[in-house]
């Protein structure tokens, strides 16, 4: 199994903090949240090998990281890939940033998918084992028990087998308080369609629009998050995962 840890991101809201620092190398409670990322990941066995991939502007920072990198028994290792963006104009979209990922290395296997500025308070592992028994596209969700900040997000509802029956990025009037998060699980058998997708030229950017287009077509499943989910979009976001994750 292989993770791309997207990362190619501006983060235009965070500046100045993001001017010449990529933000999921940013601090949160003393170390980069990527790292965070990778401490709650790392417990998915079957992963052999990561992928983050980044943009021109922010891909030494990325090097340099990667080389002073060291977790205790860690199991996989890390590839840094530059879509050669340089700024948000001609971005390839976190969805085309998956898909160069894939074409550039090749990848004929199964992929997890994750948010270089989404942080977790606890393990994911669970989330490796409802993978491994579903064999069918996986997403994360969390439920912000609010419709009006869910507007910002996407609006999911599930049955009781937690198949998405309906996905909304942006909800206008959303029905549910239950999001899709940047957690993704795609097995080797869906690779095809994420090419397609692409191919026919859809919007490359966010990829709850991936969601969106999939489920209809293949079952989707969905995994709760326990604990405590931050979407690193904002310096208020950034100062209160600053003051939780020190308590932890």
């Amino acid at each position: 199994m292989k993770l791309i840890i997207l990362a190619a991101g501006y983060a235009t809201r965070l500046y100045p903090l993001t001017l010449n620092q990529p933000k999921p190398l940013l601090p949160v409670a003393g170390k980069p949240m990527l790292e965070h990322v990778l401490d709650n990941i790392a417990s998915i066995q079957t992963i052999d090998h990561a992928y983050v991939v980044t943009n021109e502007k922010f891909a030494g920072h990325f090097e340099s990281w990667a080389e002073g990198y060291h977790r205790p028994n860690l199991h996989f290792g890390f590839t840094i890939v530059n879509d050669h963006s340089t700024d948000d104009s001609n971005k390839l979209g976190a969805i085309g940033d998956m898909h160069l990922v894939m074409t550039k290395h090749q990848i004929d296997d199964d992929i997890i998918v994750v948010g270089g500025d989404n942080l977790f308070s606890s393990d994911l592992g669970g989330f490796g084992d409802y993978c491994r028994q579903q064999n069918s596209p996986v997403t994360a969700v969390y439920d912000v028990g609010d419709l009006e900040e869910i507007r910002k997000y996407n609006a999911i509802e599930i049955d009781e087998e937690g198949r998405i029956l309906y996905f909304e990025e942006k909800p206008k009037v959303p029905k549910s308080t239950l999001t899709g998060i940047a957690l993704y699980f795609y097995p080797k058998s869906s690779l095809p369609l994420i090419r397609r997708y692409i191919e026919e030229g859809n919007n490359p950017d966010q990829p709850g629009r991936l969601v969106q287009w999939l489920y209809p077509r293949v079952p989707f499943y969905t995994w709760k998050v326990p604990g405590l989910w931050f979407d690193i979009g904002s310096i208020e976001t950034l100062e209160e995962a600053n003051r939780v994750f020190a308590a932890l």
